[in-house]
């Protein structure tokens, strides 16, 4: 990477008019295996080089990328992002203007034990076979099992004409498997993903070959045992998996300023979140959800955004009152703060937007097995098989997978696909408790058109809601 040719595109911009510069220099790898029911079904590596420029023109942003970083077309990218930051404030009715952020020079890097590159082709796909070949040894009836397996490095210099100029190395691992249990002509799906930011040490300690088939066993179980629940209202005992979806899709979602702004209205959607809602209640005091970029080995790891910000811990939502928004440097300038840290891009050929990094619920003072006692009639929860809210992350489904009757604060038999039915609101409302094991949870959060797949942490620990409607669906 050449710090010399950044320079000049700053340079080049800013004799052009451009008031604000912002270039991102990225290469990079990615390795992907798909084996589907014990055959590899797909190989593919792919090795990335480019540029990005973003500028500021009369109060309007342009945006233009190109992956040949000859001098031709270095002066091509420059030129095109004037012209369209220049055509666009012909049509823009309020200036885009950016917060102020200390700019920053700074470098750093996610360190390898098992660095991904040392791992050959040969080795990788037998370890995706014995995999395979453990979950079969359950005997339990998998006729549907795919197995996708991702690696990936990205070597990045993000670089403004305000001065800020970081360099950082971010390796990532991620392992994400579907697999169908049959059993007496009824069927379960269960949908996982193991995501880090770091080497191989990371897929070794996710022990898959025991997770999958225990997963596999408890499938069968479920068809074997699981009865009917009427719709009625319990206490609820959910478990870190499905506390952290929560947390991702009715907190991070809705707290994102772009989205409360109207951008995303089109494309993600809407948030019921509003510009003059910090300080109102959305929950009780028990609801404190943060996001950090700055976990170690995070899926979501980052230390500096890419529009070069240092990046935080955010609180969201803090004792249940809505606290602080995500934000780029436009968002921020439109609300009076500084920008937090929060604009992420998948690749240099995307312009960065407002995203989530690192979810979470905060963690508590309760053992799981006190959440437990505290119920005398409910039901726990231990993960999801599926979920879905509304545009404006209002109304929202999760649907148990793996899931028991609490009876006298004690475990008893399976319940077959209990759907917590509720509203943001009666959600936060409800927790009355949260456990002290959080646990953290890999994904790749969608957003944007064209489509932007970036690797996020949801968590939680084990939480308690009161009083909320759950009931068996089919």
């Amino acid at each position: 990477m050449d710090e010399d040719v950044i320079k000049k595109i700053i340079k080049k911009s800013e004799e052009m008019g451009s008031s604000y510069s912002e270039v991102r220099m990225e290469t990079g790898d990615n390795e992907s295996f798909v084996l589907k029911n014990g055959i590899l079904d797909s190989y593919s590596n792919e090795e990335y080089s480019g540029v990005s420029l973003r500028v500021l023109v009369n109060g309007s942003l342009g945006f233009a990328s190109t992956n040949m970083l000859n001098k031709k077309n270095i002066e091509e990218l420059v030129k095109t992002a004037i012209k369209i930051a220049k055509v666009s404030s012909l049509h823009q009715k309020e200036k885009i203007k950016l917060s102020k952020n200390k700019s920053h020079r700074k470098k750093y890097s996610v360190k390898e034990k098992i660095p991904i590159k040392d791992m050959g082709l040969d080795e990788k796909i037998k370890f995706l076979y014995d995999i395979d070949k453990e979950a079969l040894s359950s005997g339990v009836k998998l006729p549907g099992r795919y197995y996708n397996m991702e690696t990936s490095t990205a070597e990045k210099i993000v670089a403004t004409s305000g001065g800020a100029f970081i360099k950082s190395y971010i390796p990532r691992v991620n392992f994400t498997y579907v697999i169908t249990c049959v059993y007496n002509n009824k069927s379960k799906q269960m949908y996982f993903q193991y995501g880090n930011s770091g080497g191989w040490e990371f897929v070794k300690k996710w022990g898959l070959e025991k997770a999958l088939k225990e997963e596999a066993i408890t499938l069968q179980k479920i068809l074997k045992t699981a009865k009917i629940m009427k719709m009625k209202k319990v206490d609820a005992v959910l478990g870190p998996f499905v506390g952290s979806i929560a947390a991702h899709e009715s907190c991070g979602h809705p707290m994102e300023a772009d989205r409360i702004m109207g951008r995303e209205a089109a494309q993600a959607g809407e948030s019921f979140v509003k510009i003059n809602s910090i300080g109102k209640r959305i929950g009780s005091d028990e609801a404190t959800v943060i996001d950090d970029p700055t976990i170690p080995n995070s899926y979501g790891f980052y230390l500096f955004d890419d529009e070069g910000v240092k990046a935080r811990p955010k609180i969201l939502y803090k004792n249940g009152v809505i606290n602080e928004f995500l934000h780029n440097r436009e968002t921020a300038y439109k609300t009076g703060v500084k920008s937090n840290g929060s604009s992420r891009a998948t690749s240099y050929a995307n312009e960065p937007i407002v995203r989530m990094s690192n979810t979470y619920i905060k963690p508590g003072k309760w053992t799981f097995e006190e959440l437990i006692k505290e119920v005398r009639n409910g039901v726990y929860i231990k993960n999801f098989m599926e979920w879905n809210i509304d545009d404006k992350r209002w109304n929202a489904k999760y649907v148990g997978n793996e899931a028991y009757v609490i009876r006298n604060g004690e475990l008893k038999g399976m319940i077959l696909n209990p759907a917590v039915e509720i509203t943001t609101r009666n959600f936060w409302s409800s927790l009355k408790a949260r456990g002290n094991d959080i646990q953290y949870f890999a994904g790749t959060c969608g957003k944007s058109d064209p489509m932007q797949g970036i690797p996020v942490f949801f968590g939680s620990p084990h939480i308690l809601l009161k009083n909320i409607l759950v009931g068996s669906r089919k």
